[in-house]
């Protein structure tokens, strides 16, 4: 489908047939097929509730709806209103967090409840406007709109990577939709469908084709509602949308992930700093081994030889030519501690007798993969309190626990969970 512009509106080269029925062929699958049990849609109800929509739009971002309801019922069951989660504390809120992944979410969760119960104190209620919303942490047009869709049953609009993946497909956009060029072609698209009456519902429709329909690899579409007039699904190019520009390959961050156990069998866990990976959660101290730029094919590599650190480097380097870059990527505690590891010629040896032993952990993050062989030390008392008075100096955050209380207590990062059960 092209676009021009037609007194600054966008012009759409599409029967207006088309433009006119998409939504009210989308509404009756929906009312037919749609999901309607989801416990935080809203529209069935004439009382909705926005801070239901906000909690679950966060969390839905980037991540599935299967992988959502535990969390969400928890959450509500934890924070069942806004002044409840605004009211907890980070630690709290990370642990009921922790495994979802994309953990600045959970930031901007936390930080954007204090900014609502701030609204609510000096309005008496919830944003009303798009841009009410828009003004929360971590909420951007399609999280708003869709909060005014479907959260206050007002016109909003949507245009997430399900929706996106939709339109691309019926209209046939060729345009890479990481580029803002197309962004605005989706989003014109997307307000011209969008009905004045019932966008909440239309929301919801548009979120079921993507996710049960208009899937990425194996779209249903002999069951899709607009099959008749979608260009992707004339041409047989379904699966060429949308477009988007071939990522570079990833870089490969090898760590080892330290088990230091005090006599008592406690574990030590240091709290990350606010910014950067897992900010705010809780984490086994780190040592940084080396960056490889580039993709490694851990297909060929030798399991066994990945474990041994001797042997690490000159098995990255057989798999990946591109060159290798050192950084120095500990946290203060971090460092306290490795400096003093060193003056103290103490060594953690890998952890045997576990499924562990033969292959570090691949934990991919959205910028590169990142390989975490655990190491085990134990300490005595005396080196407990040296390192804990060390750690206390330099006013780190830090806890001795046992595996099971950390995991009970604390928000661990997926990758921990792993080490920790292995």
């Amino acid at each position: 489908m092209t676009q021009t512009t037609v007194n600054s509106e966008p012009y759409f080269n599409y029967a207006s047939k088309s433009l006119n029925t998409f939504a009210p062929r989308l509404l009756d699958w929906f009312a037919e097929n749609g999901r309607h049990d989801l416990p935080w849609q809203q529209h069935q109800t004439d009382t909705p509730n926005p801070y239901v929509v906000w909690l679950s739009e966060v969390m839905l971002q980037q991540t599935q709806v299967t992988t959502v309801l535990p969390y969400f019922a928890r959450f509500m069951a934890s924070f069942p209103t806004v002044q409840d989660l605004a009211a907890a504390d980070w630690d709290t809120v990370a642990e009921h967090w922790a495994g979802l992944g994309y953990y600045a979410r959970a930031r901007n969760l936390h930080k954007g409840a204090k900014q609502l119960v701030d609204v609510i104190d000096e309005t008496g209620e919830l944003p009303q406007t798009l841009a009410g919303w828009e003004a929360i942490s971590g909420v951007g047009p399609s999280t708003a709109g869709a909060i005014m869709a479907m959260g206050l049953h007002r016109y909003g609009v949507i245009c997430d990577g399900n929706v996106k993946r939709v339109l691309t497909r019926w209209a046939a956009i060729d345009g890479d939709i990481t580029k803002s060029a197309t962004t605005k072609e989706l989003w014109a698209l997307a307000e011209r469908l969008t009905p004045k009456e019932s966008s909440g519902l239309f929301a919801q429709a548009m979120m079921d084709m993507g996710a049960t329909l208009c899937t990425r690899s194996k779209p249903a579409c002999l069951l899709c509602p607009l099959q008749d007039d979608c260009l992707a699904h004339a041409q047989g190019r379904e699966t060429e949308y949308p477009v988007k520009a071939k990522k570079q390959p990833k870089p490969s961050k090898f760590s080892n992930a330290l088990l230091i156990k005090d006599a008592g069998g406690n574990i030590l866990w240091l709290q990350r700093p606010d910014n950067g990976i897992w900010g705010g959660l809780w984490s086994l101290p780190l040592q940084f081994v080396e960056k490889i730029e580039g993709k490694v094919n851990s297909k060929t590599i030798d399991k066994k030889q990945v474990a041994n650190d001797d042997k690490l480097s000159n098995v990255a380097n057989d798999v990946c030519s591109n060159e290798r870059v050192y950084e120095a990527e500990f946290t203060t505690a971090e460092q306290i501690i490795n400096e003093w590891l060193m003056k103290n010629e103490l060594v953690a040896k890998s952890v045997s007798n576990t499924l562990l032993t033969d292959a570090p952990i691949k934990h991919s993050l959205t910028h590169f993969h990142w390989y975490l062989t655990p190491k085990k030390l134990t300490i005595d008392a005396t080196q407990a309190t040296e390192l804990n008075k060390r750690l206390g100096d330099a006013e780190t955050v830090f806890k001795w626990l046992t595996e099971q209380k950390a995991q009970d207590s604390l928000g661990l990062p997926r990758a921990m969970g792993k080490i920790i059960e292995g």
